[in-house]
């Protein structure tokens, strides 16, 4: 009964089912946030063979019953997050001895961390993250040896990390970020030779320094000690750590030469040092790591030239600033030049004599013939009007305190959406006095610098009346020292297709209605789109993550697609696809959306983007996610589609779309209802037609977005002239 729309609240009696094995309430908008929002539970202690209770992402509010801890001890998923649940986790829980996945994150959970939770030694997942807990971790949790995720961050937590952790041999993500342990980090944590996935130590009291078993986490992927109170110089063994991609050590107090540390870490994307005390030269080495997309030395005590080569090429991805004594580096850094050395200055002296004699001859000879015909082209320059090309001051230049301001201190009440990698805020900036949309990256996130970078590369140096138009950037700090980075955008007022198409009642608003000339010319914006993206662009781009949130409507109901964060371009994914592992099985992207060949590890294309536009066209006209419960035994929107193609194509239609009062009704039947609808019905058609083959599995069979649009339009056209349209 998951993502079904539910409202309101569960019947208190639904235990009444006693051999009930699945209850799933989640992703709906269950609960009334009152205080008896989850008297259920206790009927469901009836249910003797109950094994999985998932009430997550709903509306329940009140405390956590007591009674929870009595249900089935066949259970083993327990998943009750993203509510506003409150009190603490009943003392008990450790009645549920097979429960495998706990989880409880987001809520208003307060109290400490049950040390029942030990006598669970099946667990494998346990997700306590972003609550109020407070206490202890309990030193029991390595009893639950099976466990592969323990996520604790966000919340109070005190006291040290139980060295018994390192008895979980199967761990591999510990997260404990924003919390309030100190001492030192166990050598028995750090040296956790499992954790594959990531460690998460940032924002704590953690004192002394990096200890050496550090060398342990060689399949570790992401480690963060960042803003710690950590000390001394990096460990030797961190060289061991080949399958590192993320390392955030800024906010400490680091110190030593680091010109020989890195040098084996050439899988690194990520690497942030600033607010220590490193010295000594910046690596060269650092120049040829293919795969680094940002690297943040601010703040230190680094000297010398600045390399210009790889990641230091691009000042969107390098940040140097707070470091005195650094010199050279690309123009937009505005570093001063590096000094010639003596020596060198000694044995070019002679040569540089000569080469000025002989260039100031050059020069005024040159001069000599060039001044009357100067003089008469500056005569006639200066009737005509001057035109500015530079690209200075094409973006504004924007302050954290400036994007401060504009969001109201980033007030909920501006909150309008967010995303996978942070959250969207309506502002307005005053020096343009025009309301705007402000993306907040969440950099705690996995993934989301490098989607910040992917997203200002690919929007940069595109302009499409169909694209949403970036106005700056900014990549800055906040008042409290932290990394903070946004992307201003223009606002749409009329939000993303997804609330459309899929629109629920909102307190007692609800979205207007979408009829078919409406969504024909949102599919048409969104094709040319992407036509421009692959084959118009100066370097041809592929989206990679089309779906109908990240198509957004202007105030004239035209579509815009948006959110480049895992947009790639199209020349570097076809030269080589080890220049960009994530171009193939590392791909990220939605399910119901991402192309099949993307799964097996196919290479990302242009065509994969178009089986995304495909299956976005058939939700279009359907209403259908294709993620929706009916599609379940083999059956998908594709087949779903295909069934009903050509001669039952108005069954699947979405009903929204011939809404109409009755009246108008009345007067479309006098005028030949039927006979419009027939047509309506041959354009439908050709719609799904276009669907069905851009959504084929094989991509040679798939359609190019050029052609795409050119047969849109078509169909728009004969439904235009045959005057079924409405007024929009």
């Amino acid at each position: 009964m998951g993502e079904n729309q539910f409202s309101g609240p569960v019947p208190e009696n639904i235990g009444w089912a006693k051999n009930l094995l699945k209850f799933d309430l989640s992703y709906n908008y269950l609960g009334l946030g009152r205080a008896d929002d989850l008297k259920f539970i206790t009927s469901l202690t009836n249910c003797s063979n109950l094994n999985q209770l998932s009430i997550q992402s709903n509306h329940f509010a009140g405390p956590l019953p007591n009674s929870i801890a009595n249900l089935s001890t066949h259970l083993y998923l327990l998943a009750i997050g993203e509510n506003q649940i409150s009190r603490n986790i009943p003392s008990q829980i450790g009645n549920l001895i097979n429960l495998q996945h706990l989880g409880i994150y987001s809520t208003f959970i307060t109290g400490s961390i049950p040390t029942s939770i030990g006598m669970l030694q099946n667990l494998q997942q346990v997700y306590l993250g972003n609550n109020s807990l407070s206490g202890k971790i309990p030193y029991n949790i390595g009893n639950i040896t099976q466990l592969s995720n323990l996520d604790l961050g966000y919340n109070n937590l005190q006291g040290s990390i139980p060295p018994s952790i390192a008895n979980c041999t199967k761990l591999l993500a510990l997260a404990v970020f924003r919390n309030n342990l100190r001492g030192t980090i166990p050598r028995q944590i750090i040296g956790l030779s499992s954790l594959s996935i990531q460690l998460v130590l940032a924002q704590n009291f953690f004192t002394g320094s990096l200890p050496s078993e550090v060398g342990n986490l060689k399949i570790l992927e992401q480690l963060d000690v960042s803003k710690n109170k950590l000390s001394g110089e990096i460990p030797g063994t961190l060289a061991n750590c080949k399958s590192m991609r993320e390392l955030y050590m800024q906010g400490n107090a680091f110190r030593g030469d680091v010109s020989s540390v890195f040098t084996t870490l050439t899988s690194i994307e990520v690497l942030d040092l600033s607010y220590n005390n490193f010295s000594g030269k910046i690596p060269k080495y650092l120049e040829g790591f293919k795969f680094l997309r940002y690297l943040n030395l601010s703040f230190n005590n680094f000297e010398g030239e600045v390399p210009k080569q790889g990641v230091f090429g691009d000042v969107s991805t390098i940040s140097v600033v707070g470091n005195d004594n650094l010199c050279g580096g690309i123009p937009e850094l505005k570093l001063p030049a590096c000094p010639v050395l003596a020596n060198d200055r000694r044995g070019k002296a002679h040569v540089s004599k000569v080469i000025i004699l002989v260039a100031s001859a050059v020069v005024c000879l040159i001069f000599l013939l060039c001044v009357p015909t100067s003089l008469y082209w500056i005569r006639k320059s200066s009737k005509k009007p001057s035109s500015i090309s530079s690209m200075e001051g094409r973006h504004l230049k924007v302050s954290y305190a400036e994007i401060f301001k504009a969001t109201d201190g980033f007030s909920s009440e501006n909150l309008i959406g967010t995303g996978s990698y942070g959250s969207v805020y309506k502002g307005i900036l005053s020096r343009i006095e025009n309301v705007v949309a402000v993306k907040v990256l969440n950099l705690h996130l996995r993934g989301a610098s490098k989607s910040f970078i992917a997203e200002c590369n690919a929007l940069r140096n595109i302009c499409h009346q169909n694209l949403v138009k970036i106005l700056t950037s900014c990549s800055s700090i906040d008042f409290g020292g932290n990394d903070f980075k946004v992307l201003v955008l223009e606002f749409m007022p009329n939000g993303s297709l997804e609330k459309w198409l899929h629109s629920k009642l909102d307190g007692q608003h609800q979205l207007g209605n979408l009829n078919f000339i409406k969504r024909l010319n949102i599919a048409i914006g969104i094709a040319s789109a992407l036509d421009y993206l692959h084959h118009h662009c100066h370097t041809p781009i592929v989206h990679c993550d089309l779906k109908p949130s990240n198509i957004f409507l202007d105030e004239d109901m035209n579509a815009h697609v948006g959110d480049f964060g895992l947009a790639k371009f199209y020349p570097r994914i076809i030269q080589s696809s080890s220049e960009d592992q994530s171009s193939t099985t590392g791909l990220k992207g939605t399910i119901g959306y991402i192309a099949p060949e993307y799964g097996a590890g196919g290479h990302v294309s242009k065509a994969g983007d178009v089986y995304s536009y495909g299956i976005l066209l058939l939700e279009i006209f359907t209403g259908k996610r294709p993620t929706d419960g009916m599609f379940k035994d083999g059956l998908s929107l594709y087949k779903f589609v295909q069934l009903s193609f050509p001669d039952r194509v108005m069954e699947i239609l979405d009903p929204l779309i011939l809404l109409e009062d009755s009246e108008e009704r009345a007067t479309n039947i006098a005028e030949n209802y039927n006979d419009k609808i027939h047509r309506l019905r041959e354009c439908l058609v050709s719609l799904v037609r276009i669907g069905v083959v851009c959504s084929a599995e094989s991509p040679r069979e798939r359609m190019e977005m050029g052609d795409v649009v050119k047969e849109m339009c078509s169909i728009r056209n004969i439904y235009l002239g045959a005057g079924i349209h409405r007024e929009l």
